[in-house]
């Protein structure tokens, strides 16, 4: 008997998942096969997570989410599925529950491989992307799937990483827009507005993040939807 535990940081991100009632920092129920851990941003915070659902009892770990793309290729909406994850060092996935997801999700939205970076911090310049990709070789990153990696290693338990692009490499979130934001991803709408009166934040630029994460949203859907709740994991016996 398996069990899968999935780690999201965003509340976007895990009602991609389930559409029940969603607690946050514990873990959620799914189903036989499936926990779900709602971990707010940052690698100290997925790591709490994955931490929690192995003593639970997952014995496989999911970081599940979205990326911001440092490759001019990539678009909001594609699916990064990566083969290592590049932080302080290189942490591996399992290549064969990777290809199972590659084969299933291909035919139905852009598939990508690759190395996915870790940053401590929001990325919110095209600089400041290029950078990390040119010092890693990644076409994507984010600030939770290592922590995730690190814990499965240490766990001995297989790891992915399923990521869909919410950003391109020429565009960004302001970092103005960070204090506006709980830890689980929601808007502060009284700051946001104090934000866009004040003209600290253009009205485009909330357009175009929200045309992002509608993009990457319906691929993590998909992406639920085909693959089903144990996101394709089988075991090996």
């Amino acid at each position: 008997m398996y069990l899968i535990g999935v780690v999201t940081a965003l509340r976007d991100e895990a009602s991609c998942i389930t559409s029940g009632s969603i607690p946050f920092n514990e873990k959620l129920q799914l189903s036989d096969q499936t926990l779900l851990w709602l971990s707010g941003m940052g690698a100290q915070a997925a790591q709490v997570a994955a931490q929690g659902l192995c003593h639970h009892g997952a014995t496989a770990l999911v970081s599940f989410g979205v990326a911001g793309a440092l490759h001019a290729d990539l678009k909001p909406g594609d699916l990064v599925l990566p083969n290592a994850i590049a932080s302080d060092q290189a942490w591996p996935v399992d290549r064969a529950w990777q290809q199972r997801l590659r084969q299933i999700l291909q035919s139905s939205v852009t598939v990508v491989d690759g190395v996915l970076a870790d940053s401590a911090v929001p990325l919110t310049d095209e600089c400041s992307k290029r950078s990390l990709a040119e010092s890693t070789g990644a076409c994507a990153v984010d600030m939770e799937s290592a922590a995730v990696a690190a814990v499965a290693a240490q766990m001995g338990i297989p790891f992915v990483a399923v990521r869909a692009i919410i950003d391109p490499l020429h565009f960004s979130p302001p970092p103005a827009l960070l204090g506006a934001v709980y830890p689980d991803g929601r808007v502060n709408p009284l700051h946001l507005t104090r934000l866009v009166l004040g003209r600290t934040v253009q009205i485009g630029t909330l357009i175009k993040m929200g045309a992002g994460m509608r993009a990457a949203r319906k691929t993590l859907t998909q992406v639920t939807q085909l693959t089903g709740p144990n996101l394709q994991f089988q075991t090996n016996d």
